[in-house]
């Protein structure tokens, strides 16, 4: 398998940010509301400007085309002193469009290459900081053109994701044109060479803050040039001499913090760098394996400095930081955050420790490394849900994403590790994360609505996310116009829609119709929203109750056409899954029928059943295996090409999951209820896959590839092409080893078809076509058959049962032999009224075995609170089979099991009419 407002007034405090003010004013001064209308045009213009400050800029600039007052609001210089624009297509075009509005502006997120480009054509060159993110294709030239047109630049952060195109030229590019530059943080660069590393030393003297991570090399040497520096991150970085690292740098005269995590230092450099430097203060080395696995790394001395690590209890190496004693275990951070005095360096530290260590944790989740639970369980977790409370909006973010990627073990199966999880719950981080996920900053909500949703995984912490009120948090951030916090939203709801005690919830909080309408508004281009949408309304659509709301909301238009239309197949899979889901409420809604009746609806199914991605065949096969229990969508589904493509897909899928299998097998099987459609299958060549696919180890597919078995050998030329094929033996094996008594059962009858005189009457009119199949011999598989079939149905025969149902018609006594001989699942199935009479007939066979068995089956299709008993009953009335069955219960010659049977069949048939009568 990653969101209140106080009121304010526009007074400018002394960097030209609008400050605030917790005045409150009564909704009569504000005169708002008149005759029950609002008028948003006459609030206050500190109102209006607070409110603009909690929009996204694209609504912001959008709001401020409503009228001339807000336009004029809408361009207050406050509101346009800092832009993120990763939520957002941010090009060119939109650049030069905000331009006007940001000739001050100076702080600036954007993702990606094209926003990098963008960027300078806001004209802004004032701008101070930029933070970039999903940085890879970000080249030197787009670099160096930034810094050039904004040389007051004092904050470059490129990352966390590996800036890959960006080479030494840009750095110097950077020192060149940046002399006020005080932070640069770049990650992932491949090599940082002595030049640029010394133009930086030469041209910034300001640099304080310098962060080279996960970097291939790095001029160590070059690196102890640069005497501004009080904060260095090399953390990730590999091929570094620490030789060189701790007999230069501890030379630094201003260096407070040194961050080497991720890395392969060892206790001997360690142990120079703390010993020697005069002004470090703090060095973290979390997650160094060489640092780790000395056993003589608990003889460091620190000499009172801070050493952060693996080994060691972070929350009471910070605590130290403090003179104040009270601070100290977990609340540490709070504690700092929330005290009136601050020391103005131990701020600075403090700032930069939340920063490095959301870096590390994060980077050290991602990876995944073994080893580590013991941490995270005692530490890690705790770790980060106090980092997501810091009051640096980029520390909360990366703490979120941490925390949804460190509970995840295989991404692909959705699988998480349960205790890291609960960890979290119990910690308190639920109601962290939903408190996050409710502020007004797009990218804090998504974070959260993430980390929600992967830890929602786990059945105890989905329970409380319910219990906290989650359901209607992520159902209102479904609705947001930010892809990535409606996307993120949309999984949450995936996640917590697998309980079924959470179903309702989500329709009741408007979940259905959120996720519905955000197919129809992302549906090109975003196929993270569409497949977490669509995966999120298939769990819904699997309970009767809100598989109504989802079609009364106009699901089945949307996942049909996420089924026609879409071509990543995530989304195929969902979609064809919530199409399954809806289609499986046949008897107790519309909804088969309405997807049925959706233009191109079953096309699109048989098209996705040849997709090249095993999950999506397997979804469009157990959509159209449900949607064929409609008698028009069994038909258009043939006439769609849905026989050709299953019956391929049949063949094919031997070796697949047994999922797929199940499912090919099941869509033919209900196909092949029309006999037009099962003679179809057989000259197809569709009776060697479902054999085949009986022979699997798998119990599900036991029973469907049985079950087309049995329609297909109602016909006789399939009952034919079954015996050719080998089709006997795989029957006998299903009756004599599947644990399914329901795949036994279906196996045994049709054996039963395949032998009862049917076959033997119809094979000298073979057509030409079915010619090779006349030399086929019938006598050594009807022995076989025959015996198998009395030993399957001697399973469900007690001896002392028989003996007292044959001396008393107490009901008593046929009771006690129907519970024997009860196959529950049985009372499933529906037969036609062709069906029904063959059974009939197959009880005045000359085969006493084959009496047994109709009588048997006779049985299992009219026991009362069966679902399609009555149907049945009244069947077998107008076929008149009660006489049949008189005949049989009382035969001389005939078996004990076929006489009680038959009589428990009379019984049957008389409950039925009685209860009709009634």
């Amino acid at each position: 398998m990653s969101r209140r407002v106080r009121r304010k007034v526009a007074n400018k405090g002394k960097d030209g940010v609008v400050s605030l003010s917790c005045y409150e004013t009564g909704v009569e001064d504000l005169g708002t509301e008149r005759n029950g209308v609002v008028d948003w045009t006459i609030l206050p213009d500190d109102t209006v400007i607070h409110l603009f400050s909690r929009l996204n800029y694209r609504d912001r600039a959008s709001l401020s085309s409503t009228c001339r007052a807000w336009r004029v609001l809408a361009a207050s210089q406050c509101l346009w002193s800092s832009l993120d624009v990763r939520a957002h297509k941010f090009d060119t075009t939109m650049a030069t469009s905000l331009a006007p509005r940001c000739i001050n502006l100076q702080k600036i997120k954007f993702r990606g290459a094209e926003s990098a480009d963008a960027v300078i054509h806001l004209q802004a060159k004032n701008l101070c900081e930029i933070n970039g993110d999903y940085c890879r294709k970000i080249t030197d030239a787009t670099l160096s053109v930034i810094v050039a047109r904004h040389e007051a630049l004092e904050s470059i952060q490129l990352g966390p994701d590996f800036c890959e195109r960006i080479t030494g030229d840009a750095i110097k590019a950077i020192a060149f044109c940046c002399p006020k530059l005080k932070k640069l943080r770049l990650s992932g660069i491949k090599d940082v060479f002595a030049d640029a590393i010394n133009a930086l030393a030469k041209h910034c003297p300001n640099l304080i803050d310098i962060g080279f991570l996960d970097c291939l090399n790095v001029d160590e040497a070059a690196l102890g040039n640069i005497l501004s520096v009080r904060f260095l991150s090399v953390a990730g970085s590999s091929n570094m001499n620490w030789s060189v690292v701790s007999h230069l740098w501890h030379k630094l005269p201003k260096l407070i913090g040194l961050d080497v995590s991720r890395t392969d230092i060892g206790s001997t450099d360690v142990s120079r760098l703390l010993f020697s430097s005069q002004s470090l203060k703090v060095l973290c080395a979390l997650n160094c394996p060489v640092l780790e696995e000395d056993t003589s790394v608990s003889t460091i001395k620190t000499k009172g400095k801070l050493l952060l690590s693996l080994f060691s209890d972070i929350f009471i190496e910070l605590s130290s930081l403090f003179a104040d004693t009270t601070k100290k275990g977990r609340n540490v951070l709070l504690d700092w955050r929330c005290s009136k005095k601050k020391d103005k360096n131990l701020i600075e530290i403090m700032t930069w420790l939340e920063w490095i260590l959301s870096h590390t944790l994060l980077r050290t989740a991602e990876s995944n490394p073994q080893g580590l639970d013991d941490f995270w369980l005692k530490q890690g977790a705790a770790l980060l849900l106090s980092l997501m409370q810091s009051s640096q909006e980029d520390v909360q973010e990366r703490a979120a994403t941490g925390l949804a990627t460190f509970v995840v073990i295989d991404d692909e199966n959705a699988s998480i590790d349960c205790r890291r999880a609960e960890a979290v719950m119990l910690d308190g981080g639920i109601r962290l994360l939903l408190n996050l996920a409710k502020c007004w900053r797009e990218g804090l909500q998504s974070e959260a609505a993430k980390a929600i949703a992967n830890l929602s995984v786990n059945a105890n912490v989905a329970k409380a996310v319910a219990e906290e009120g989650g359901i209607n948090i992520l159902a209102l951030l479904a609705r947001s116009m930010n892809r990535m916090v409606a996307e993120e939203a949309a999984g949450g709801l995936w996640n917590l829609s697998v309980g079924e005690e959470r179903k309702a919830a989500i329709a009741e909080a408007g979940g259905v119709k959120a996720l519905v309408d955000l197919i129809f508004k992302w549906s090109s281009g975003c196929d993270g929203v569409l497949e977490h949408a669509a995966g999120a309304l298939a769990n819904l659509a699997a309970d009767d109750k809100c598989s109504t709301e989802v079609a009364i909301a106009g699901g089945v238009h949307a996942l049909v056409m996420l089924a026609r239309s879409c071509k990543f197949e995530g989304v195929q899979e969902q979609a064809a899954r919530a199409l399954a889901n809806l289609a499986a409420h046949g008897d107790s809604n519309s909804n088969n029928a309405a997807v049925g009746q959706e233009a191109g609806s079953l096309e699109a199914l048989v098209q996705l059943t040849r997709s090249p991605h095993e999950g999506v065949r397997q979804e469009a096969a157990g959509a159209l295996w449900n949607l064929s229990f409609g008698d028009r969508n069994r038909e258009a589904i043939a006439a769609g090409g849905g026989i050709e493509a299953l019956v391929t897909l049949a063949q094919s899928c031997s070796n697949a999951s047994p999922g797929l299998q199940e499912r090919a097998a099941g869509a033919l099987w209900g196909l092949s209820v029309s006999e037009a459609n099962s003679i179809a299958i057989g000259q197809e060549g569709g009776v060697a896959p479902l054999i085949a696919l009986a022979r699997s180890d798998a119990e599900d597919v036991h029973e469907t590839a049985a079950g087309a078995l049995w329609n297909l050998a109602f016909n006789h030329s399939n009952a034919l092409r079954i015996v050719e094929e080998g089709g006997v033996p795989a029957l006998v094996h299903l009756c004599l080893t599947s644990e399914s008594k329901m795949a036994c059962f279906m196996a045994a009858l049709a054996l039963a078809y395949m032998f009862d005189g049917r076959t033997d009457e119809f094979t000298p009119m073979v057509t030409s076509s079915e010619s090779s199949l006349k030399s086929v011999s019938m006598d050594g598989p009807r022995r076989l058959a025959l015996k198998h079939i009395e030993a399957f149905i001697l399973r469900f025969s007690d001896a002392q049962a028989f003996a007292a149902a044959a001396v008393s018609s107490a009901p008593a006594a046929l009771a006690q032999v129907t519970e024997k001989a009860r196959i529950q699942e049985a009372g499933h199935l529906r037969c036609s009224g062709a069906e029904i009479g063959r059974f009939v007939s197959m009880l005045r066979n000359s085969s006493s075995i084959l009496k047994s068995c109709a009588a048997f089956a006779l049985l299992q299709f009219t026991i009362p609170g069966g679902r399609h008993a009555v149907h049945h009953a009244s069947l077998m009335q107008g076929a008149g089979a009660a006489r049949v069955l008189r005949s049989a219960a009382a035969a001389a010659n005939a078996p004990i099991e076929a006489k009680i049977f038959a009589r428990i069949v009379l019984r049957n048939l008389e409950h039925h009419q009685v209860e009709h009568s009634i």
